[in-house]
């Protein structure tokens, strides 16, 4: 079966974080896209994303979301864009608010009006949980992302969409990296044992991307269908045994993750995958229905937990 990114010719910003790595690994080995374009401003990841993919589809570009004019020339031929470039910190995008509102918002921008003018037939927005019902400005810039992203189907022929999940298990800067680099001196640091996440891996992100892709018809904020855990017993999953200091929560910080609200609720539907968020009410899921990472009824613990770890 043919998919979206067949013959296509895509534009990855960001192409060079933990998502974009493995996406552009994934399409240029599973798909036939005409061409891929890597667009990051870190010539360091560049390179050496470059030497592991060694591939003549691949079009390397040093360049910012900030800079409108650099994405107008890159968008030129473009049929794709996956727009996964962003200041993703919590805490340092509460200490640099106009750096991230530059580079969230601002970049989010520049990519829908130059894609808009380049006549891009898709586009789609990695989003974060954290657009919902946002409480730090991470999540405030990306729910203003995806309100951009949604909006441009009013102005232009293309598609545009968005996929909101969570934290992405085992990625650059995750919290399992860091308590097996702590489990090595016999103590782990946890905000909250009782708080709650969703579970998702970075190779089940870029298939939801890819299904996402394939699937949009414009508008549709999509969101998956994902297992919860603890996050005491991913701890244990981690390095059974090792001692916890409990830090707390910061102020920017939620115990549970939330991927579709009550409010969001009114305009969300089913599908194959998890849900799609539509721009109108569709009055599909019950009144006072959310999904949260705390209310969920699929739940990763036990030795099931203990393989998923093993496995980042």
């Amino acid at each position: 079966m043919t998919h979206a990114v067949d013959g296509a010719s895509i534009l990855l910003t960001g192409g060079t974080g933990s998502f974009g790595g493995r996406f552009a690994a994934r399409v240029l080995s599973e798909h036939s896209p005409r061409s891929l374009t890597v667009y990051s401003r870190d010539e360091l990841k560049q390179s050496e994303l470059r030497r592991s993919l060694p591939d003549d589809r691949i079009r390397w570009i040093i360049g910012d979301v900030r800079d409108r004019d650099r994405l107008r020339g890159v968008m030129r031929g473009i049929d794709v864009v996956v727009h996964a470039a962003a200041l993703k910190q919590v805490a340092s995008d509460e200490a640099n608010p106009t750096e991230a509102i530059a580079t969230n918002v601002g970049g989010a921008l520049n990519v829908v009006s130059t894609a808009i003018d380049a006549g891009v037939k898709r586009a789609l927005l990695i989003s974060s949980d954290k657009a919902c019902s946002p409480l730090n400005l991470y999540g405030q810039t990306k729910a203003v992302a995806e309100k951009l992203f949604v909006w441009a189907n009013s102005d232009g022929p293309g598609l545009f969409s968005a996929v909101r999940y969570g934290n992405v298990a085992g990625s650059r800067g995750s919290v399992i990296p860091l308590w097996r680099e702590q489990a090595k001196q016999g103590v782990l640091t946890l905000t909250d044992p009782n708080a709650t996440r969703f579970w998702l891996t970075l190779d089940q992100g870029v298939d939801f991307v890819l299904w996402a892709l394939g699937n949009m018809r414009g508008g549709e904020v999509f969101v998956p269908r994902l297992p919860s855990v603890s996050v005491r017993v991913l701890a244990e999953a981690v390095a059974q045994g090792a001692a916890w200091r409990v830090v707390g929560l910061g102020a920017a910080e939620k115990p549970h993750e939330l991927l579709v609200s009550r409010d969001e609720a009114r305009r969300a539907a089913p599908t194959e995958t998890g849900w799609a968020i539509y721009p109108s009410v569709r009055n599909v899921m019950s009144d006072g229905w959310e999904y949260g990472s705390s209310g969920n009824d699929w739940w990763l613990d036990g030795d099931a937990l203990k393989a998923a770890v093993e496995k980042v």
